[in-house]
């Protein structure tokens, strides 16, 4: 089975044909064009899949979306404010690599212990939290100027110096 990525919401209806404002967290320049196919979450654990009629630019971080078989505003309204997906393939074509996002999958290095593996971002005004799973329960690990060392893209690792006792409340 395909791995999903969490990419953003679908945070409006826009108009009366059933276009959607979809918020994403891909980077900047970002216009999705080629992407057929977003997944929406449907109940827990449960993707829908819908196909895309078109995408235009509306900002950095926001795409207005026309899926196929949504034509109407309150159709259109019903999928907000729902989270969207994309599949692994797709998001290693349209993630920006200095997006903060493009940091999903890869695993958190904190003085050379594995703490495992990112599974979400969330992006902050002031820093990223990267949550992972940290002895069987998620831990969000704020990630910022003075704890960051390093993105090595390559091995697909974030290396950094967590502040002493930081990880003890998850332990």
């Amino acid at each position: 089975m395909s791995q999903y990525f969490k990419i953003g919401k679908l945070a409006a209806s826009f108009g009366l044909k059933g276009e959607l404002v979809l918020q994403h967290s891909l980077g900047k320049k970002t216009i999705l064009k080629g992407l057929e196919t977003i997944f929406i979450e449907q109940g827990k654990d449960n993707l829908m899949p819908y196909f895309i009629s078109t995408i235009t630019i509306k900002n950095d971080a926001e795409v207005f979306i026309k899926l196929e078989g949504i034509d109407a505003k309150e159709t259109a309204r019903k999928l907000t404010p729902k989270e969207v997906w994309i599949t692994e393939a797709d998001f290693k074509k349209f993630a920006a690599k200095a997006a903060p996002i493009s940091m999903l999958g890869f695993n958190l290095i904190n003085e050379e212990e594995d703490l495992g593996e990112i599974i979400e971002v969330i992006e902050q005004p002031h820093q990223i939290l990267c949550a992972i799973l940290l002895d069987g329960k998620e831990a969000l690990i704020p990630i910022h100027g003075e704890s960051l060392d390093k993105i090595d893209q390559k091995n697909r690792k974030v290396y950094v110096t967590l502040p002493d006792g930081l990880l003890d409340i998850y332990r």
